[in-house]
């Protein structure tokens, strides 16, 4: 077995030999059992082990108790495949019952691994929802153990990518090539020896980040010094075979390195996965050779390589090692009935900022298992974010950063302010971090080129990992979701029109006639003049209208009633203006025809005074639109929104035919509706005096309405979405930020910064003190509101006098001629 496989394989090469051809006399195990060892000269471990493990066994008399095992120790060259040759057929000349070894894939085409672990590099790449990765390998080999991770991960939208180390041992170019892509998902498949440098030279181009994580497929990750690796906060993570931390390998390690001591060598054990399985083999064998010769008699014979001799109980000791069961260094050795090993565990290791600690377990019936809860992985998230310093990008957007009013010059974060530097800053100290704002370089928020397949603004600025959160009014969309990382909202808006206000018409003259339509003063003015025709009518025909002019005279020549036309029509005026009449009627019918006529009045006239007063004291405001609705059905405004934001992308992707119309008259307005930014939007608002409205989120109308008194929102909201704080793929603090965003919002200091930048800072509140002053006067009535009553009753003056002088002309006209005849 190679030392670059990482397969917990039980021998290198277990070659058991048989003495003569056809049977054999019965004759009991030999004293001195022989097994042979082939290594190479860099293999002193394996050596070791081996040997430790035959002195093992040999000083355990439960375990072959009439024989003992003899060591035969060969040493080859790892490129001499001939000499490898020779060594094998000089063992069996001696008699040796089994060979271990080598352990390179040039001297050992031979030794097959009876086990492997890709199946749990599937499982964990699964449990960990890789959709997309780097396969970086070494060898050929390498690349064939691969093919069961390319296999598990079948056709899919997100691509595999495939690298091959250079032999040159440089790997920065292949490692930049990587870094380009913006993939951060890499599996590691090299020599031990090897790691350490693509690790080495990764972190020199800055491949060590927070969002950057390895699966390393070597078993011996542990034996590696990665102490400049394990507070730069990525994620390394390897299985392991062997738990240093097991008693019983440390105390086989412990007695290794005392024997060598005595023999004046002094050996640091890294516990290597091959070291431990080279004991456990010479255990496995001993054991199953112990129990075949409980069972049959066998012997051992020295074999030559020039003959077609075998053994007998060749393939019986085979089969007496795949039904051992034991505990070795490796935990439960267990095998197959093909002659894999079974039901063995993997401890899974990750590195942290104490060095690498077991985070779970694999093993081929229930897969991956991890062992620690999510809480600890988020205590350790917030352990590493207190010793960073983020970077923080942003753009100028009030009233979420805006440099600040000073004299002096500002450097750093000083020179910001707004609700977005006061939102990271408390959330850096619930968290307790450091960070550095630094602005996008083109000022955009981020939106996705469809020709070139790059975004800009600040989503580039996380994808190229320049910056680790991006804090601004920057919406939660689908599609920057599917390439950044967002933290739960922290304010929810919408999108609606801000549009200037609507313009105060001026009270009219008659205003006091509104409160009734004039159909309903048509009807009521006929309804007068009904009720008084038919009160004279009636009184006409009715006698109780008809009384003696002189009580004394009880048979008077003429009769005399008040009822007449004018009576009539002054009766019915006096009692619509509720001040009656000097005479009232006797008869049953003209009493049944004033009660009624009362009854009108009285619900007419509470009708009219309880209207007249909202129609006199509130304003009418003469506004073109009241909604996105009108908007769409009409052409004589322009409207627009922000190029490239989320709000122009609404329009463009919705399917709802009133927001299509929309999107399809601002696309092909000019000159152009759509603005750079949403300070540009508002100016044009103001300048268009009623002829551009701007579509833009619901909060940032909010603020433009607090400091511009001509500007105001129109309709509701046309969607719900949220700003939130992004940050790059697979970043490990998005659920910690998260979490003190949400206990802001619970401690009410979200609401607080809001009303602060809102209605405080920089002129806000001033638009809410001229609505209350006008508040304050609105049942304030102008001679406006009730000039028309003073216009009735100068006119009603008016012909009263010219009534007057024409009753004068007349009577005085009639006695002139009444004195004259």
């Amino acid at each position: 077995m190679t030392g670059r496989w990482a397969h917990p394989c039980w021998w290198a090469a277990c070659l058991l030999a048989l003495l003569l051809h056809g049977p054999a006399p019965a004759r009991a195990l030999p004293d001195a059992i022989r097994i042979g060892g082939l290594f190479h000269p860099d293999d002193d471990h394996q050596e070791i082990a081996f040997r430790y493990a035959v002195e093992k066994i040999n000083s355990d008399r439960t375990i072959l108790p009439r024989s003992k095992l003899l060591a035969q120790i060969e040493r080859i060259s790892p490129q001499d495949s001939f000499l490898a040759s020779k060594r094998v057929c000089h063992l069996l000349g001696v008699g040796v019952a089994a060979i271990f070894g080598p352990q390179s894939s040039h001297t050992a085409s031979h030794v097959q691994s009876i086990c492997d672990t890709m199946e749990a590099y599937v499982d964990l790449v699964a449990a960990w929802g890789w959709k997309s990765f780097t396969i970086i390998y070494e060898t050929n080999e390498g690349l064939v153990r691969m093919q069961e991770l390319l296999k598990a991960h079948g056709l899919s939208d997100y691509p595999i990518t495939v690298r091959q180390l250079s032999d040159s041992g440089d790997y920065r170019p292949l490692l930049k090539q990587i870094k380009n892509s913006a993939e951060s998902h890499i599996v590691l498949d090299c020599s031990t020896e090897r790691i350490y440098e693509v690790l080495k030279q990764a972190q020199q181009i800055g491949m060590m980040s927070d969002y950057h994580s390895y699966l390393i497929t070597s078993l011996d990750l542990h034996t590696i010094n990665l102490d400049e690796f394990k507070y730069g906060g990525t994620n390394i993570t390897a299985f392991r075979l062997v738990d240093p931390e097991n008693p019983e390998v440390a105390q086989a390690i412990h007695n290794w390195t005392i024997g060598e001591a005595r023999l004046g060598k002094k050996v640091d054990f890294k516990t290597a996965a091959e070291t431990a399985l080279m004991y456990d083999a010479v255990h496995l064998f001993a054991k199953a050779l112990h129990d075949l010769d409980t069972s049959q008699q066998i012997d051992i014979h020295p074999l030559s390589c020039d003959t077609q001799d075998t053994w007998p109980h060749g393939y019986s000791l085979i089969n007496y090692m795949k039904i051992v069961e034991m505990r070795g260094l490796t935990d439960v050795i267990k095998f197959d009935h093909q002659g894999f090993r079974s039901d063995f565990v993997l401890d899974i290791v990750e590195l942290g900022p104490q060095g690498l600690r077991k985070s779970g377990t694999w093993n081929s019936t229930s897969g991956v298992n991890f062992t620690r809860t999510y809480g600890e992985q988020q205590k350790e998230i917030v352990e590493i974010l207190q010793n960073k310093t983020l970077i923080v990008t942003t753009i100028l957007s009030a009233p979420y950063c805006m440099r600040k009013d000073s004299a002096e010059k500002l450097t750093g974060n000083s020179q910001f302010e707004g609700y977005a530097i006061d939102l990271i800053h408390e959330i850096s100290k619930i968290l307790g971090f450091n960070y550095t704002i630094r602005l996008a370089p083109d000022g955009r928020y981020g939106s996705h080129n469809k020709e070139t397949g790059e975004w800009d603004g600040m989503i580039k600025e996380l994808l190229e990992q320049r910056a680790d959160l991006a804090i601004a009014d920057l919406t939660i969309t689908f599609d920057r979701e599917q390439v950044v990382d967002f933290t739960m909202p922290f304010m929810n808006l919408g999108i609606s029109v801000l549009y200037r206000k609507p313009v105060k018409q001026p009270p009219n003259l008659f205003s006091f006639l509104s409160p009734l339509s004039l159909d309903v003063w048509i009807y009521m003015a006929t309804a007068y003049l009904g009720v008084s025709v038919l009160l004279f009518i009636l009184a006409r025909f009715t006698p109780y209208e008809w009384p003696t002019p002189n009580p004394c005279d009880p048979h008077p020549e003429k009769l005399q009633t008040q009822f007449t036309l004018m009576n009539c029509m002054w009766f019915a005026i006096g009692s619509l203006m509720q001040q009656g009449c000097d005479f009232l009627p006797k008869a049953v019918s003209t009493r049944m025809v004033a009660g009624m006529w009362w009854f009108f009045t009285l619900i007419m006239i509470s009708s009219y005074t309880a209207n007249l007063a909202a129609f006199l004291t509130v304003e009418r405001m003469d506004s073109p639109i009241e909604s996105a609705e009108d908007l769409a059905k009409q052409t004589k405004i322009k409207y627009g929104a922000l190029r490239g934001g989320s709000t122009a992308a609404f329009f463009r992707d919705s399917n709802f035919s009133t927001y299509q119309r929309m999107w399809s008259f601002m696309e092909s307005a000019r000159p152009s509706v759509f603005t750079a930014s949403n300070i540009e939007g508002v100016e044009r608002v103001v300048k268009g005096k009623g002829s551009y409205a701007f579509l833009m989120e619901s909060t940032s109308i909010e603020y433009v309405i607090e400091r511009n008194c001509e500007l105001t929102q129109v309709g509701g909201m046309l969607d719900s979405k949220g700003y939130g704080i992004a940050m790059p793929p697979n970043s490990p603090f998005r659920t910690a930020i998260s979490g003190a965003v949400l206990k802001l919002q619970e401690e009410g200091k979200l609401h607080i910064l809001k009303t602060r930048w809102w209605k405080e800072k920089r002129g806000g509140g001033s638009c809410r003190d001229d609505t209350s002053k006008s508040s304050s006067t609105a049942n304030e009535l102008g001679l406006a509101n009730v000039g028309g009553v003073f216009v009735v009753l100068m006119g009603g003056m008016g012909v009263a006098c010219v009534i007057a002088v024409c009753e004068f002309v007349w009577k005085s006209r009639k006695v002139a001629v009444e004195e004259r005849y």
